[in-house]
C-alpha cells in the first residue's frame, strides 16, 4: 500500500465518515477499485485508525457546543453521562449480539470466523446503503412536513428513552458496512422529535465513546494475524495508519461544517437520495465482479 493510497483513503474516510453516507462503504469500494483486500487485518486496522482521525475532528468541532449544552451545570452533565452510558449499553447489547450471532451462525464451515470477513461483500453493502438512504429520507422529509419542538425538561434536549433507542440503532449499524452510523442515529433522533442540533451532538458524542474499543479490537486482530501468518509487524502497519488519521482529521472538519449546514437548512434528505444512488452503483460494481 503506497502513501498515495493512504492519502486517498484518508480523504474519502474523513469526508464520508462525518457525512451520513457510510464511510466504510466508500472506503471498501475504493479499496476494491485499487486492487486491495478490505478484509485483510492491516486494511481493517487502517480503516479504524482513520476513524480515530475523524474522532478527533469531532472533538475539536463539537467541544464548544458540548460545553454549552452538556457542561453548563452539574445536573445536566450527570444527565448526559447517564444517557450516554445507557445508549452505549444498548449499542453493546444489540451490536455485540448481532456480531456474535453472525460469526457463530453465518459461517457454518469456518472454524475461526470474524465479522470482518463480510466487510468486502458489495452485495451486502448495497442493501445496507439503501436502508440507510430510506431512513434518512423518512427523517428528512418528515421534518419538512412536521415542525415539532422537543420538550427540553432535562437540559440535554432528549429523554432517556430517546437516547436508548438511538444507541440501539447504532448497534444495528456495527456489523453492516454501508448502514451509516451517523445517518441512522441522527435520523432516529429526528424521527423521535429530537431537535436536529441535539441529535447531531448526541450522535457524535456516542461516536467518540465507540471509537477506542473499535481500535482495540482491530489492533488485537492484527496482532493475532501476525502470530498466525507472520505478517508485517505492528509498527510498520501503524505508520501509514497514523498518517492516514491525520488526513482524515482534516477532511473530517470540512465534512462536519457541511453536515451542520445541511441539517440547519433542511437539506438532510438529500443525503438519503445520495445513499440510494450509491447503493445502485455498488450493486452494479458487484455484478461486474468487484
Amino acid at each position: 500500500m503506497s502513501l498515495w493510497h493512504v492519502i486517498v483513503l484518508s480523504i474519502i474516510q474523513g469526508m464520508a465518515e462525518l457525512l451520513p453516507v457510510s464511510s466504510s462503504a466508500h472506503v471498501v469500494v475504493a479499496e476494491k477499485l485499487m486492487g486491495m483486500d478490505p478484509t485483510a487485518p492491516a486494511m481493517t486496522l487502517l480503516l479504524v485508525m482513520l476513524h480515530t482521525g475523524t474522532m478527533f475532528a469531532v472533538i475539536v468541532y463539537f467541544w464548544r457546543q458540548w460545553g454549552q449544552t452538556y457542561f453548563r451545570d452539574g445536573q445536566t452533565f450527570r444527565t448526559i453521562v447517564l444517557q450516554l452510558i445507557a445508549a452505549t449499553f444498548a449499542t453493546a447489547v444489540i451490536g455485540g449480539g448481532l456480531i456474535e450471532g453472525i460469526e457463530k451462525f453465518g459461517f457454518p464451515h469456518a472454524k475461526h470466523a470474524e465479522i470482518e470477513q463480510l466487510f468486502g461483500r458489495l452485495d451486502l453493502i448495497a442493501p445496507a446503503l439503501a436502508a440507510a438512504g430510506i431512513l434518512i429520507l423518512l427523517a428528512g422529509l418528515r421534518r419538512r412536513e412536521v415542525a415539532r419542538k422537543t420538550m427540553d425538561h432535562d437540559g440535554t434536549g432528549l429523554t432517556m428513552r430517546q437516547s436508548i433507542w438511538i444507541g440501539a440503532v447504532q448497534g444495528l449499524c456495527l456489523p453492516f458496512r454501508g448502514f451509516s452510523r451517523s445517518g441512522a442515529t441522527i435520523s432516529t433522533g429526528m424521527l423521535m422529535d429530537v431537535r436536529r442540533a441535539r441529535a447531531e451532538e448526541f450522535s457524535f458524542a456516542l461516536a467518540v465513546i465507540l471509537t477506542p474499543p473499535a481500535i482495540a479490537r482491530e489492533v488485537l486482530r492484527l496482532m493475532k494475524a501476525q502470530h498466525i501468518t507472520g505478517a508485517e509487524n505492528l509498527a510498520s502497519a501503524m505508520g501509514p495508519s497514523l498518517l492516514g488519521a491525520f488526513f482524515a482529521f482534516l477532511a473530517g472538519l470540512v465534512a462536519l461544517k457541511w453536515l451542520s449546514r445541511w441539517l440547519e437548512t433542511g437539506k438532510w434528505w438529500w443525503f438519503g437520495v445520495y445513499c440510494l444512488v450509491a447503493a445502485s452503483v455498488v450493486f452494479w460494481l458487484h455484478l461486474r465482479g468487484f
